[in-house]
């Protein structure tokens, strides 16, 4: 077994910045660099909040010309990607479907086990057989087929719709998959069978949990061996599997400046030759670059917590509120809407005085207006 590797926080900084593809634009534009991009991040984080673009879009944009809002689901479904889980609920290459379709089992934190006994095994199969008669197809095309007791997460209910909770029991299960998004961002649902005509009955190559944990590494660039969210569907081979990784080399243990965590990383650890480009990039709340918020905080200097499910007397900045990227360094934070045909920007805090440069903040404003089809902001305030 190789001994770890041992990066400065700078090092831990510009690796990370050039491993997840923000020092400059992808080489292809448009449909071709958004699936390079899922190529080579292995996910892509979802969440249906859509104040300037979901974070699917924000992740797209920040890496990607030519590129638009909505891109990203164009580009990738059906065919190139499918919904599931990994860190949380995902886009995931098609080439990941069998592992999932041979794993089909409980999750626990989704409590399919409790769903499945809520919606009779009657009513799925009419679903899934609807499906495969009408697909691709929303939820509220399809027959109703009555209510059912939502599922309660601390005040959060889930669907009470019988025909929504089958969809969701089959999509878990991998019998039906996601397909699509309508253009208000509905889900399409669709069989494996014509949605990922090439990956659907394909055998697994590996064993699920050592597939998982290498893809997972790629996705993190640096992973921390203490438990957290990165480990999710993980959990239970955080010990010895990433052990067995390391001495066998297909992982490398990382150890970062002045931090007493250990990371996990797919050799070579190549550090970039030569600086970022000069573009400011918005990040999604949930970019991957910001996945391990105490890495973040060790290497960045900044200190990030998404405080959109907080109440708003708790929240230290705002609702939907992005990191800012230049040069290789998160530099502030934008908090903006969309409204009346026109991207607003309610306020933007430079991490110091002087981060932020005021032309190129104004570059990727104007940019991302553009690929979301409104018109760029009259003003921008800067606290």
């Amino acid at each position: 077994m190789s001994a770890p590797v041992e990066l400065s926080r700078d090092e831990a900084r510009r690796f990370l910045v050039r491993h997840h593809g923000l020092d400059r634009p992808a080489r292809a534009r448009g449909v071709r660099g958004v699936r390079g991009v899922l190529e080579a991040s292995r996910c892509i984080q979802l969440d249906p909040l859509d104040a300037i673009g979901t974070n699917a879009d924000l992740v797209a944009l920040a890496r990607v010309d030519g590129c638009h809002k909505g891109d990203v689901y164009r580009a990738l479904l059906p065919g190139h990607a499918f919904e599931h889980f990994a860190k949380e609920r995902c886009l995931l290459p098609a080439a990941a479907f069998p592992y999932y379709r041979d794993r089909a089992v409980e999750t626990p934190w989704w409590r399919l086990a409790e769903r499945s006994r809520k919606v009779p095994s009657s009513v799925l199969d009419a679903v899934r057989a609807e499906v495969r008669e009408r697909g691709p197809i929303t939820s509220a095309a399809l027959t109703d087929h009555g209510a059912v007791e939502a599922m309660d997460w601390s005040g959060w209910k889930g669907t009470g719709r019988m025909t929504t909770m089958a969809l969701e029991i089959s999509w878990t299960r991998c019998e039906l998959v996601v397909a699509g998004r309508t253009s208000g961002g509905a889900k399409l649902y669709d069989v494996p069978e014509r949605a990922l005509p090439a990956h659907h009955d394909a055998p697994a190559p590996e064993p699920f949990h050592r597939w998982a944990l290498l893809e997972r590494v790629r996705a993190a660039g640096l992973m921390s061996t203490a438990t957290g969210p990165l480990w999710g569907m993980l959990r239970e081979v955080r010990g010895e599997l990433p052990r067995a990784l390391v001495e066998e080399g297909a992982l490398v243990e990382v150890l970062v400046e002045g931090s007493r965590r250990r990371y996990l990383a797919r050799p070579p650890i190549a550090l970039p030759r030569g600086a970022p480009d000069e573009r400011l990039r918005i990040l999604g709340p949930l970019d991957p670059l910001v996945w391990d918020r105490d890495l973040v905080a060790h290497a960045f200097g900044f200190d990030y917590v998404w405080e959109v499910y907080k109440p708003a007397a708790q929240r230290r900045w705002g609702w939907y509120v992005c990191p800012l990227l230049h040069r290789g360094h998160l530099v502030g934070r934008l908090e903006a809407r969309v409204a009346d045909g026109r991207l607003v920007v309610d306020r933007v805090w430079p991490e110091a005085r002087g981060a932020l440069d005021p032309r190129a903040l104004r570059d990727a404003l104007e940019r991302h207006a553009e690929a979301l089809g409104v018109e760029p902001p009259k003003r921008v305030r800067v606290r």
